[in-house]
């Protein structure tokens, strides 16, 4: 980090800064699912990106204090499901700690590779993980695409300011 004229030596930035500045930037809203022993975990997550097509991998982060971590940090495989904005009530269940994620009215499968795949959702992945980065109180996930299914119908959910929207006309 390189100090500005006049600003004095650099320091770091508070979460409450970061956190205020990425209320301003809106995101998709995707589930992340995967099979534990006995049981699935998901959790939902506006962190995913597309990280390459050749080959096609994405990432995403996830809070290493979560009930989802113990699982999907020694999980092969995962599930991606990008919600649509008739899925706001679906991101609040995955979103909320204690929650049975799974049970009605949540509606699934067992996907390929045994990985938990959402009902209705507008598209979904199933990705082979290839590394997990330490990053803060999370890690970031990089997966590789195995299979998939865009053919959902609607328009997306986005989270902005702190809640769930929808796309304006």
């Amino acid at each position: 980090m390189t100090a500005t004229p006049g600003l004095g030596t650099p320091r770091l930035a508070s979460p409450a800064l970061l956190r205020s500045v990425f209320r301003r930037h809106a995101a998709g809203v995707a589930v992340v699912t995967a099979q534990g022993s006995g049981r699935p975990v998901g959790f939902t997550a506006t962190s995913l990106s597309s990280v390459s097509a050749e080959p096609p991998l994405i990432s995403f982060g996830v809070g290493v204090g979560g009930s989802s971590w113990s699982v999907m940090s020694e999980a092969d495989h995962v599930g991606v499901h990008i919600l649509g904005e008739h899925q706001e009530a679906l991101a609040g269940i995955f979103a909320t700690s204690g929650a049975d994620r799974f049970g009605a009215p949540t509606g699934w499968r067992e996907g390929p590779e045994g990985v938990p795949v959402l009902d209705g959702v507008l598209a979904w992945l199933v990705c082979r993980v290839v590394a997990r980065v330490p990053a803060g109180d999370h890690c970031i996930v990089i997966a590789e695409v195995v299979s998939g299914d865009p053919s959902g119908a609607g328009r997306p959910l986005l989270y902005h300011q702190g809640q769930f929207n929808r796309l304006r006309d």
